[in-house]
């Protein structure tokens, strides 16, 4: 009899469970850009042996959110501070395009079906309590959903490309300001609106109002961090 042994099985599920866990926990920054990862660290983390830890990590670092070290081991990814606002500027410019087209080309399936995506994020604790904006991957993200209606493959290879996780990553991390979550919340719907109501141009200006305001909001955090080092290493010297 042919067929897969109940123990590769296994294994391939506790690869499945390990590299979604991974991942979220990558993303909701657990693990933090730049962190170090042994693997004995992670197998006892996860509860599993190292074949599984191994598969995932190996699938994860196909996504990019991992790098793999020689003598050290597994790395989470990160961008500079000056490489992941010209990746902004860049979303700001295509995405904008991508929901300009996607108000023309998107069937009304796919824009009741952004809607349902919209009322699940409103379920979300962390958002009603205004503290994170939490996406799964793919048909649970918004921007990724928009990407797909514009059905345009070079926008689509270009913005849902190898650094998508890692810039979802980033944009988890830094919508957990105070009062951020709720406000995103808010442009998805306007956004939504001038979908339904095939506003090309509405839509492109709402979407590139609120990847501008996405980055601002890196920016002055980023501000904020290095006055509190300056003040730190003041403080140190005095």
């Amino acid at each position: 009899m042919s067929g897969a042994s109940p123990d590769i099985e296994d294994n391939s599920t506790l690869a499945d469970r390990v590299f979604r866990g991974l991942q979220d926990d990558i993303v909701r920054g657990v693990w933090a850009p730049g962190s170090r990862l042994g693997e004995a660290e992670l197998a006892g983390h996860y509860g599993v042996s190292r074949g599984p830890l191994r598969e995932a990590i190996r699938r994860l670092e196909s996504r990019k959110l991992l790098e793999r070290m020689p003598h050290v081991g597994a790395r989470v990814a990160e961008l500079s501070f000056d490489h992941l606002i010209e990746l902004y500027h860049v979303r700001e410019a295509l995405e904008g395009m991508a929901c300009r087209l996607a108000a023309a080309r998107m069937s009304d399936d796919e824009v009741a079906g952004l809607v349902s995506v919209l009322e699940q994020h409103e379920q979300q604790q962390d958002i009603r309590e205004d503290v994170a904006y939490f996406q799964q991957e793919g048909d649970l993200d918004f921007h990724y959903r928009i990407i797909q209606g514009s059905h345009n493959d070079s926008l689509v290879r270009m913005l849902i490309g190898e650094l998508y996780h890692l810039v979802r990553m980033y944009r988890y991390q830094f919508s957990t300001t105070s009062n951020r979550p709720q406000k995103a919340l808010r442009e998805h719907r306007g956004i939504v609106e001038a979908l339904q109501a095939r506003d090309g141009e509405m839509a492109e200006w709402l979407m590139r109002r609120h990847i501008s305001r996405a980055r601002e909001n890196i920016e002055a955090q980023a501000g904020e961090q290095a006055r509190g080092a300056r003040d730190e290493e003041r403080g140190a010297r005095s």
